[in-house]
């Protein structure tokens, strides 16, 4: 039996009808469970979500304090109890507390007249744009460069995050160091992967004979001072906001690259798209709310389906990053064991977040999705308008392919040889863009931001620390330092590879 005590007890006696079925009995479903948002459409109509278990749902999210935690949230209090601090990159688009946001409008100021500076040539010839950062510091930029810069051709940008060496020396062939601007992307401007990448870039441009190469580089960083005290100049620091997390960081002047490599007016662009959708999110009751419907999705699967898992599959290549940027958002976010009040968390935390591009994808793992003994919820991801412009036959068959996977995996197929047979019955969520432009890809990135914070007040956790990356990094500090005893496996990896 549930118990009552406990919010999501409810999903103790679910019994789930199949999907077909749902449809069958319910001609209002598609209505209720799709929701149309500027330049976007959601589609939650292939999961087993009904009018009771939504209003279930939305009472146990209510009990578990979602208006008080959502108002903290946009209030600029504090979100993120375990550091003391605030979540304030919603106020980088404009939406949070009044003070907040004024200081991000005159950082994105700030931010735009460096860019104007630059697209003057104050700072020399540049045609490159080296970006250097780790975690959320690179994968928002990598991916809004990569979704919206194809067709801009303003500048060539590379994004480093990997420490190997060998991806500093892929990004640079075929740069020219003395028309190349280093931007170094570091919150703290003390992450080691971070500056030795920069100062090995640094080093390829003086022995290039670049005149003051340090004089290229520009910092985005929320310790403007260890910036200055590294060498960068005052007037190319670009500070953010302490209260603005990592991985929430992309509207902040750590989207820079994508703003110089886009243009001002596209990234403007991007920021009204999120504050669109912060706006649906704090304003738009519950059981039509697009990130918190997302949430329920992902918990019911979670809890009451078992599902260990999540796959999220782009059909368009310019949302290729898509899947990767998601890994970080929701298991840094949301892979936690402690809840609120410091105790275990009793069940489940985030699913592991994977997933791939389109067609490739198919032929690729898409026989675990339909006929595998695991459940995978899958969630579909498509634009109306190409990105391209050859015939316009690759983008029909790269829709229908799309669609029919959603169709397939909920229907099955039944055969007299069982290797043969679908069960069907298997869920999945579709998003479907007008087009991949500045204001829906805005409005995306921030309805996923809220479908975290959405499933974290199910949990009762705490999105916005991440002391679990820690430990790896103090040992791995530890190794370079020498002189620490470990393991007999890790020590014996040491000695013959580093002795």
């Amino acid at each position: 039996m549930a118990n009552d005590s406990m919010p999501l007890s409810f999903l103790d006696d679910v019994k789930a009808d199949r999907l077909v079925d749902l449809f069958g009995a319910d001609k209002d479903r598609l209505a209720a469970l799709t929701i149309e948002f500027p330049g976007l459409y959601f589609d939650f109509s292939k999961t087993h979500l009904t009018p009771d278990l939504i209003a279930h749902f939305s009472a146990a999210m209510r009990q578990m304090g979602m208006e008080q935690r959502r108002e903290d949230l946009f209030a600029g209090h504090i979100a993120n109890p375990t550091e003391n601090r605030s979540a304030e990159h919603c106020a980088e688009r404009g939406e949070g507390a009044a003070v907040s946001v004024d200081l991000a409008k005159q950082l994105h100021r700030r931010m735009r007249a460096l860019i104007e500076a630059i697209e003057a040539g104050a700072l020399g010839e540049t045609s490159h744009i080296l970006h250097i950062g780790i975690g959320g510091s690179a994968l928002g930029p990598d991916l809004l460069v990569d979704a919206l810069g194809r067709d801009v051709g303003r500048y060539d940008v590379a994004v480093v995050s990997n420490v190997d060496g060998s991806a500093l020396k892929e990004a640079i062939a075929g740069f020219d160091p003395h028309k190349t601007l280093l931007v170094i992307a570091s919150k703290t401007f003390t992450t080691t992967e971070t500056l030795l990448n920069a100062e090995s870039a640094l080093h390829w441009m003086t022995e290039a004979g670049v005149d003051d190469a340090i004089g290229r580089v520009i910092a985005l960083t929320a310790n403007p001072q260890a910036a200055f005290d590294w060498g960068v100049d005052e007037t190319r620091i670009l500070p953010f906001s302490e209260s603005v997390g990592g991985r929430y960081s992309l509207w902040s002047s750590i989207g820079f690259p994508a703003a110089l490599a886009l243009g001002w007016a596209a990234f403007e662009e991007m920021l009204e798209g999120a504050a669109e959708m912060d706006r649906h999110f704090r304003l738009t009751p519950l059981d039509r709310n697009a990130p918190v419907l997302a949430a329920f999705v992902d918990q019911y699967y979670s809890l009451a389906r078992k599902a260990q898992t999540r796959a999220v599959f782009a059909y368009d290549e310019r949302l290729r990053l898509l899947p990767s940027y998601l890994q970080q958002l929701e298991m840094e976010s949301n892979g936690k064991s402690v809840t609120l009040d410091g105790t275990q968390l009793n069940g489940e935390s985030a699913a592991i977040t994977w997933g791939g591009v389109g067609t490739d994808a198919q032929h690729a793992v898409f026989q675990l999705l339909h006929q595998g003994t695991r459940l995978v919820p899958v969630e579909f991801l498509a634009a109306i308008e190409p990105g391209h412009d050859f015939d316009e036959a690759h983008h029909r068959q790269l829709l229908g392919n799309c669609f029919a996977q959603g169709a397939a995996l909920m229907a099955g197929k039944a055969h007299e040889d069982s290797a043969r047979a679908y069960k069907g019955d298997r869920p999945s969520t579709t998003i479907l863009l007008d087009e991949v432009n500045p204001r829906s890809l805005g409005a995306l990135i921030a309805f996923y931001e809220h479908r975290t914070f959405a499933n974290a007040v199910l949990l009762g956790i705490n999105p916005f620390d991440q002391f679990g990356v820690e430990l790896g990094k103090e040992m791995a500090k530890s190794i370079e330092a020498g002189g620490t005893r470990f393991d007999p496996s890790t020590q014996a990896l040491i000695n013959r590879a580093m002795a």
